[in-house]
């Protein structure tokens, strides 16, 4: 198990250079000229997806996708067989041919292996109905916060990975958007994360809303809920001042008397719930309050 969570976190990483080179040596293939049609299914395959990953690093402004990415796989798929079709009927270089193999093969090891949690079956601590254990976590002045200290009106817990993760700052600029409506009924939000508190003090910044912006230490609090992922942090982070040990992004919505009534722990951390199905789950909660 150590061994399989050491290798994601070093994926993501090495197939994102790999993906560059890749994509650079077919465009270099096609300003030199002649078999193009190789050149361009290996860049069909490597391109899409390095672009897809990059822009949501560098806009942080998509809070999900598709699980699957159908439509990349499939330009992959087609980048595979160009270079196939050039290979066999036109002499291509056999060389673009495994250049877009790794491509595809790269995808599908992001699509299918990095993105999943492995069959995550939900913590047996978060059971709909029951109040939530009573963890602690720090605010941002440093004091203590315990779960059991936010009991008395409906609670939004989003834990999320930290700042260096872009759909879960997408996901919480969705959420810091609604924050009058949030307000109007009578919603606490409470953000928490394992990262230092120095990254939730520029979050809060960031955002200027009148959230709970908590730290989880050594992610002690998502050990006992049962959100931990052990070694998740991508490799090469860690000198920003992150830990090793990350949480599992989950959604939680708690009732007034502290129980939990609605609970979102994906599988996949691309899958996250649209912001109306939060805001339909807050307001069939007032309709039972």
């Amino acid at each position: 198990m150590m061994h399989k969570i050491q290798a994601k976190s070093l994926f993501i990483s090495a197939y994102l250079t790999l993906m560059a080179i890749i994509s650079g040596y077919a465009v270099l293939g096609l300003v030199r000229g002649g078999h193009g049609l190789a050149w361009v299914g290996v860049l069909l395959a490597s391109g899409p997806m390095l672009a897809r990953i990059l822009t949501m690093m560098v806009l942080k402004n998509t809070a999900r996708t598709s699980g699957r990415f159908p439509l990349i796989n499939g330009m992959g798929a087609a980048g595979v067989a160009l270079t196939l079709i050039s290979s066999i009927a036109m002499s291509g270089p056999l060389f673009a041919v495994v250049l877009a193999a790794l491509s595809w093969l790269g995808f599908l090891a992001y699509a299918y292996w990095y993105s999943s949690f492995g069959g995550r079956s939900g913590s047996p601590a978060l059971g709909i109905g029951r109040k939530l254990p009573a963890v602690t976590f720090r605010n941002l002045e440093g004091a203590e916060v315990s779960t059991t200290d936010l009991i008395g009106q409906t609670t939004v817990f989003l834990f999320y990975r930290g700042n260096w993760c872009p759909l879960c700052m997408a996901q919480i600029k969705e959420i810091a958007a609604q924050y009058r409506q949030l307000a109007d009924m009578g919603v606490r939000v409470a953000l928490v994360s394992p990262q230092p508190a120095t990254h939730s003090v520029a979050l809060a910044r960031q955002h200027d809303v009148p959230f709970e912006f908590l730290s989880d230490p050594d992610c002690q609090a998502a050990r006992v809920l049962g959100i931990v992922h052990d070694g998740g942090l991508p490799a090469g982070m860690q000198m920003f001042g992150y830990d090793s040990d990350t949480v599992l992004p989950t959604m939680l919505v708690t009732n007034a008397a502290g129980e939990l009534v609605w609970k979102d722990e994906t599988d996949n951390y691309r899958v996250r719930p649209e912001p109306q199905t939060l805001m339909d789950v807050l307001r069939r909660q007032q309709l039972v309050a």
